[in-house]
């Protein structure tokens, strides 16, 4: 059978790669950053050469990573490209399958043994709570993996309907959050809210945050990179070197939440959910983080205008942070 073409066959794909050398010393950062590459789904094509398919949000991963390697002491350099000779675009888009089809694979082993052990309970032992949990991390590693499935693994489908048959066995309840009603300072009003283009998760969030609960007549400029300089009036967020930016584990938008002391419960939730989607470093593991990271990432994938981005996906944050107030046991 002929090989049908596929618009990469006629269109070759962009490329991220990621070059870069790390120091002898401390030896905790080499091990820092191979699990950070790990967490983005980047594959090797070589010894320091990682590569991701070129979009905003893998553009951002690898932006932030290699802040991270020179704050380090290392050297890195980030190159968009396109496949000439070597390795064709079928071949690496193989790499990035197999790779999820093996975390597919673990998430439906770990389903079929849980499976197991409620058809057959240990005697004097309630299984059904301990399942419960262990259901809830299932749901958040097969978040994790689709969104870092780039090129449709085979094995999701399998993986997704062991898990969704083990939730339907389940039951769970949500805790109930305390909210409190948050009064930001009125000397961040009328400001011009700058940020880089190509707004994702974090900086919708933020835009959210800023015209809710800070400035509704806040008005935001999407520039190009890091060296942009901010002319009087202006404050710059989730971008390099800003007033208001990533600090050590935290996403920007939890940092605006301290800043400001908005100190809410429906808003510290939607933190978590920000925090692991943008970090994917499944540190919350709140079971709404799916349906968030797909909403948004639908939306990027369909809307380009940064202005259309924030409009639509604060209206995805309206509902988030009403649910999050009005949710009971």
């Amino acid at each position: 059978m002929s090989h049908q073409p596929t618009l990469a066959d006629v269109i070759p794909r962009s490329w991220l790669l990621l070059i870069h050398q790390l120091p002898p010393e401390p030896a905790y950062l080499r091990v820092k950053v191979w699990r950070q590459l790990q967490s983005l789904g980047a594959v090797s094509l070589k010894n320091s050469v990682y590569v991701l398919p070129s979009r905003d949000e893998t553009r951002e991963d690898f932006q932030w990573l290699l802040r991270t390697i020179v704050a380090g002491g290392g050297e890195g350099t980030l190159v968009e490209a396109r496949i000439v000779d070597g390795f064709t675009d079928h071949e690496l888009e193989a790499l990035f399958q197999a790779a999820r089809d093996a975390d597919y694979q673990a998430i439906a082993e770990e389903a079929r043994t849980l499976a197991a052990a409620l058809d057959k309970p240990k005697r004097g032992k309630d299984p059904v709570p301990e399942a419960q949990a262990a259901v809830r991390r299932l749901r958040k590693r097969l978040a994790t993996t689709f969104a870092l499935d780039f090129f449709s693994a085979s094995g999701r489908e399998t993986a997704d309907g062991l898990v969704s048959a083990l939730e339907a066995r389940l039951s769970a309840k949500l805790p109930v959050p305390e909210s409190a009603s948050p009064s930001p300072a009125d000397a961040f009003k009328r400001r011009i809210w700058v940020t880089r283009q190509g707004v994702h998760i974090d900086r919708i969030a933020c835009a959210w945050l800023i015209r809710r609960f800070i400035d509704a007549e806040a008005k935001f400029k999407f520039v190009v990179g890091k060296t942009y300089a901010p002319v009087p009036g202006e404050l710059r967020f989730d971008m390099f070197e800003a007033e208001f930016t990533h600090e050590g584990d935290r996403c920007s938008f939890e940092v605006m939440l301290e800043r400001f002391g908005l100190r809410d419960a429906a808003l510290a939730a939607i933190a978590e959910l920000v925090h692991d989607i943008d970090l994917k470093d499944a540190k919350y593991e709140r079971e709404e983080t799916t349906g968030l990271a797909h909403l948004v990432l639908g939306l990027c994938m369909s809307e380009r205008d940064d202005e259309t981005r924030i409009a639509r996906g604060g209206q995805f944050f309206d509902y988030f942070y009403d649910y999050f107030r009005r949710k009971r046991s």
